[in-house]
């Protein structure tokens, strides 16, 4: 595990035990906390939100509606536990921050008589949220990827930009499983399935993890089922599919990915807050689980109990439930942890022991962050040799957006671009006169997220420029067909209903060979965008005129390709037949328009697979492909909840042929597994990608199941008429649900195992038989279906 500094020296005679590495870590924390007082000790659980200064000046603290003023000179002669988003607060120069951020942890180190310097954190949903640092693609398009090795590739790249400039754990990834995609966040998801989540939750996990920055899982848990899709609404979930649906994916995180953080969730579970249920923070994450590391407050969150869940009286009682439930520390900044908490323990209403218990979690990360060895230093790794008196002439000096940053954000964006469908008219061939229409055709920012740092802080700062290079659709398609006539139409915007442009767009459309329509999204917060937190929608039709101008241009009779840059799937209404071809995206990153620009030439065969299912219309919410039989289409009601297409579901420029279905072990006992083995062929005449899905269904439990859920898959890349044998090893485990008792089982009988190239296009069948008793399983569970390819 990386840490702060180079490798500690023994420590002297004179050394407090605390700063001697050559101790144990957990001799060294004790030994602190037995020296601290009640103050300090609080301290150390609490942050304060603050700026860093573009001028290399020490922060600032920042003021939001829902706190007070923050006196750091008070503060900080107790310590300081964290310091909230130095560099994801204002616009900063990245070197000129990390001098700010350095010149404050040297002026916390001086005023506490520990010397103890402040964790700081930042978020990273879709890269480094600073700015000038690369923008990548968000979540969903990785849970597009079905790339885990890519993925992790991508955070451990985020996770040495954050080091570099000092900071020590990031707010990612968001694991809150689809289960209506009204909800505004869906964009900061992985997908609507918990397998798919769970492994490329845990990869961005493991590759943060390597580059010594603390992993934070969030939110923990049921943010996502929230009813009708609303922020912050109750989730209205039971305990099985909170046990089956949405906890496997946090499951993974910590058991696989060794994440050192958890960030409780916003909402309440059957009148019981997250950040106040011990049963979850506790008794599951750690007793059951095992997660040694820190719980971290949700932005406000402990105020919550008592603003919004009304289960506090005061903000004593806040901070008294929620570090009896099991949270550690409170972010982003000083409100129910700081005096209200003193004099609660001084008056006997809080114990002291939970102060302790929440103190010793967040020193022990602190020690194992290097941060309590003598020889720490708050200078980062970017300014090691800087001239830190002369802060001019850092400026510009430190690059988080560098070219290698680039060319991984464009692999992860070719290979999350989806081809939803396609008559022939894709790939483009010399294309003479295109008509470019929509909102999205000339918006640099429409492939930007809203947890991106121009969308995030930067629109707050419209006369800051953008700080990185976000090329539009209508840049990259000029650049990708430089020969093509191409005329530039907006028709309408994202959501504002603005018809005066549809006639100036028909005629244009009529006026070319090819249509690119370019809809979907703005990314926002709390109702600024179309997608976003606090950006939920009340049904999935296109925003604003998107579908009346979409409409119309299918009405020219021109072939009309439809381009989503997007934070969520829409129904699409009559495109999904007649548009001669889609081609999904969820906002993509800094070079998501020269992915979509190589699908659309094809200079890059697509490979994306869809992580959520599109509806085939607007109100069949909320389902998901995970629906039990009474949740599909019936006779006994007049809605179909069907998908337009369903999850996992994406075209090739190729095709392929699955083969030869060959069953290894068919029977097996409760705790064996199964193997199977089968040949896919690329038949077509380019090289491309198959995505290979195992679904398992069944057909006769005692719990209710879903039809069928994903229990494994792989990317097979083949040449033209090039085969490769697959080999699928099934564990029984992967067939447990929780049963009747509420204990997760393994019953036996038939299952089918459908390899499969969606949800909606199976290749390959066969049914295996599980034997013995049914087996009650612990954590030791295995997660996977695991697959090995031969040549």
């Amino acid at each position: 595990m990386a840490v702060e500094t180079t490798p500690a020296t023994p420590a002297t005679p004179a050394t407090p035990v605390w700063n001697d590495p050559t101790r144990p870590a957990t001799t060294r924390v004790a030994a602190l906390m037995d020296a601290m007082t009640l103050e300090e000790k609080i301290a150390q659980l609490y942050g304060v939100w603050v700026g860093a200064s573009d001028q290399g000046g020490e922060v600032a603290p920042h003021q939001h509606d829902m706190e007070e003023a923050v006196d750091l000179d008070a503060l900080l002669p107790a310590g300081l536990g964290q310091l909230t988003r130095p560099f994801g607060t204002v616009p900063v120069d990245p070197a000129l921050g990390a001098l700010s951020l350095q010149r404050t942890q040297a002026r916390i180190v001086a005023a506490n008589r520990f010397g103890i310097p402040a964790l700081a954190h930042e978020e990273c949903l879709a890269g480094f949220a600073a700015w000038g640092a690369t923008a990548y693609p968000v979540p969903l398009s990785w849970g597009a990827t079905f790339d885990p090795g890519t993925v992790r590739r991508m955070a451990a790249a985020i996770g040495r930009d954050l080091r570099s400039v000092g900071v020590h754990q990031g707010l990612a990834p968001v694991l809150d499983v689809v289960r209506d995609a009204r909800w505004g966040r869906v964009e900061e998801t992985i997908g609507e399935d918990p397998y798919l989540v769970g492994t490329i939750g845990t990869a961005y996990v493991q590759g943060l993890e390597s580059a010594g920055v603390v992993a934070t899982l969030k939110h923990f848990v049921g943010y996502s089922a929230s009813r009708a899709g609303r922020n912050l609404a109750p989730a209205a979930v039971g305990h099985r599919e909170r046990a089956d649906v949405l906890l496997p994916p946090f499951e993974m995180a910590v058991r696989e990915g060794g994440a050192r953080s958890v960030m409780h969730a916003y909402n309440d579970t059957d009148g019981i807050p997250a950040a106040a249920d011990r049963r979850l923070l506790t008794g599951l994450l750690r007793d059951t689980w095992g997660f040694d590391g820190t719980v971290v407050a949700d932005y406000f969150g402990i105020a919550f109990l008592r603003t919004l869940h009304g289960v506090a009286a005061d903000w004593a009682d806040a901070a008294g439930t929620a570090l009896t439930a099991g949270v550690d520390i409170e972010l982003p900044t000083v409100k129910t942890f700081g005096e209200p908490l003193v004099e609660a323990v001084k008056d006997g209403r809080v114990p002291e022991s939970l102060i302790d218990v929440a103190l010793s979690r967040v020193l022990l990360q602190k020690a194992q962050l290097g941060m309590l060895d003598p020889d720490w230093s708050p200078v980062p790794a970017a300014l090691r040799g800087a001239d830190a008196d002369r802060p001019e002439a850092l400026r510009g000096t430190v690059d988080l957006d560098s070219p290698a940053n680039r060319e991984l954000a464009r692999e992860i964006a070719e290979k999350a671009v989806v081809l939803l469908s396609n008559n022939g008219v894709l790939p483009l061939a010399e294309p003479r006169r295109i008509a470019l229409i929509g909102p999205n055709a000339t918006e640099a920012t429409a492939v930007l997220g809203c947890y991106s740092f121009p969308m995030h802080v930067g629109v707050q700062h419209p006369d800051t420029p953008v700080g990185i290079d976000l090329p539009t659709l209508y840049d990259s398609l000029a650049a990708e067909f430089p020969d093509a006539d191409i005329q530039v139409v907006r028709g309408t915007g994202v959501d504002d209903g603005d018809l005066s442009g549809m006639e100036e767009a028909v005629a244009a459309a009529r006026g070319a060979d090819l249509v690119v329509a370019a809809l979907g999204d703005r990314a926002g917060l709390f109702g600024r965008g179309t997608s976003g937190e606090g950006c939920d929608a009340e049904s999935l039709t296109l925003p604003g005129a998107q579908q009346h101008l979409l409409d119309l241009l299918l009405d020219t009779g021109r072939p009309v390709v439809t381009v989503l840059l997007a934070g969520r799937p829409y129904a699409l209404g009559r495109a999904v037949d007649e548009s001669a071809s889609i081609v999904q995206s969820f906002f993509p990153g800094a070079e998501g328009t020269r992915a979509i620009c190589g699908v659309l030439s094809g200079r890059t065969n697509p490979s994306g697979r869809l992580p959520v299912s599109v509806p085939r219309r607007p109100g069949a919410q909320p389902t998901t492909y995970l629906g039990a039989r009474l949740a599909q289409v019936s006779d006994v009601s007049n809605i179909d909840p069907t998908p337009a297409f369903g999850f996992g579901h994406g075209l090739s420029y190729t095709t392929f042929a699955w083969s030869d279905l060959t069953v290894e072990t068919g029977r097996a006992s409760t705790e064996g597994e199964f193997t199977l083995t089968f040949t896919v062929r690329n038949t077509g005449e380019r090289p491309g990608t198959e995505v290979v899905q195992l679904y398992l269904h069944d057909p006769v439990a005692s719990v209710v199941q879903p039809v069928q859920r994903l229990v494994g898959y792989d990317r097979v890349p083949l040449n033209p008429g090039e085969a490769r044998r697959l080999r699928v090893t099934v564990p029984a485990d992967v067939a447990s649900f929780t049963g009747h008792d509420g204990h997760r089982i393994v019953e036996p009988g038939d299952l089918e195992l459908r390899l499969s190239a969606s949800t909606t296009d199976v290749r390959l069948t066969t049914t295996v038989t599980l034997t013995g008793p049914v087996r009650t399983l612990d954590e030791t569970r295995r997660f996977h279906a695991t697959f090995t390819q031969d040549g």
